[in-house]
């Protein structure tokens, strides 16, 4: 079996507003739960009640998702003001 390589390197990972990003999707859960909320007999009545309790699931996950970064943004700030660091790497004698 061929063992794949691949022929272009990984890009750089993109850094934007994390924060705002994962905080505007977690506020576009909780109103997409409240504005199907007032359909709940409709939703029960053709089986699609699921819906609703995804949205309330992604508002909840996204309640973790912002402690996580705003964890991690504060993690990476921290590491910059800490200064320069030796570059990690294979041990030569």
């Amino acid at each position: 079996m061929k063992k794949w390589i691949p022929e272009h390197e990984a890009p750089e990972p993109l850094e934007g507003p994390v924060v705002a990003t994962v905080t505007g999707g977690t506020i576009l859960w909780f109103v997409l739960f409240l504005v199907q909320l007032p359909f709940y007999g409709w939703y029960d009545d053709h089986g699609h009640l699921w819906w609703i309790w995804t949205c309330l699931a992604g508002a909840g996950l996204g309640l973790i998702g912002i402690w996580y970064v705003r964890k991690r943004d504060a993690a990476i700030k921290r590491d910059a003001a800490s200064g320069p660091t030796e570059p990690v790497g294979p041990v030569t004698d």
